[in-house]
């Protein structure tokens, strides 16, 4: 390999953005947006290197916004991918990561880093992608549901010492720094555009998903399915229930507890083959779990936010 290599990595996100275009004979079709960038000549999928501090979905949405104009509703993950980025002399490697993103509202306005974009039926975009990495990742797409169900299954955050408090263990709180990962949670969940939230009957599990009910003007329901003291016993109306919020086409989030997550996931992945690619549970984490229909197809582990 010419040049010489770095350690340091290059992290970057993007997406696959597409829209229905109705035919003239009525029919709907699904096309994708795909950018012409003049510094490198190139066709490809928008994405962008992440600014400090951010999230990969974070990172994702804006660059998607600013090299295409449109907002974009956050779908299904569609993996990543890892090159070598060659810069003169230096070969850096580089991860991006990748989302589906359906276009809801925006226009293009050409720019000096893109100048072009044309929205195309997969095929059609397949055969106009310059790189064999973005080519890999519209398949992804395409292989896949292009609407689908969202449950984040979010593990409350930082709490007091069990051995430590001495009332109901249902009333245990948040420490200072769960609520600092309550509110940091706000900014990678509300990208979901959510519509329902979901608590076990567990105060550190309500005030986890608080920050994020009131900023979205949303109620908080509790469940006794999704805590420790109802789960078991009843893992199979637990999955069921699952199973229906994934199937309505909505985004719910759902906070529950470290005795319930992983056996969840772990049952869902085996019904439905999914291979777990990351398998943690950390508290504040989140799995953003993707149905088609009543069938999980996909399942992501996102890290609970760094905090002070």
């Amino acid at each position: 390999m010419d040049g010489d290599v770095s350690t340091s990595l290059i992290r970057a996100a993007g997406g696959v953005v597409w829209r229905e275009k109705d035919d003239v004979g009525g029919e709907s079709r699904i096309e994708i947006a795909v950018i012409h960038r003049p510094r490198y000549d190139d066709w490809s999928i928008p994405k962008g290197k992440l600014a400090p501090g951010e999230t990969d979905i974070e990172g994702g949405i804006r660059e998607v916004f600013e090299e295409t104009g449109f907002r974009v509703k956050l779908g299904r993950p569609l993996g990543k991918v890892r090159y070598m980025k060659h810069r003169g002399q230096v070969v850096r490697p580089k991860i991006v990561r990748y989302w589906a993103m359906q276009a809801e509202s925006g226009s293009f306005s050409p720019s000096r880093e893109v100048d072009e974009l044309r929205w195309l039926t997969p095929g059609e975009a397949e055969k106009i992608l310059t790189h064999d990495h973005d080519r890999d990742v519209l398949q992804r797409f395409v292989r896949g549901p292009v609407l689908t169900g969202s449950v984040l299954l979010v593990r409350h955050a930082l709490a007091g010492s069990r051995s430590d408090w001495t009332g109901s263990d249902r009333d245990r709180p948040l420490t200072e720094a769960g609520w600092a990962q309550a509110e940091e949670l706000v900014r990678l969940l509300s990208r979901f555009e959510v519509q329902n939230i979901i608590s076990a009957d567990f105060l550190r599990c309500a005030q986890t998903v608080q920050p994020l009910a009131d900023a979205i003007g949303l109620p908080i329901k509790e469940e006794e399915l999704f805590s420790e003291l109802g789960y078991p016993g009843q893992e199979h109306e637990t999955l069921s229930r699952l199973r229906d919020l994934g199937a309505a086409l909505e985004t719910t989030v759902i906070c529950s507890q470290g005795g319930v997550i992983p056996d969840l996931v772990e049952l869902l992945s085996l019904e439905d083959h999914v291979d777990l690619m990351e398998a943690s549970n950390k508290k504040g984490s989140v799995w953003a779990l993707s149905f088609e229909g009543r069938r999980l197809f996909s399942a992501e582990y996102l890290p609970p936010p760094a905090v002070d």
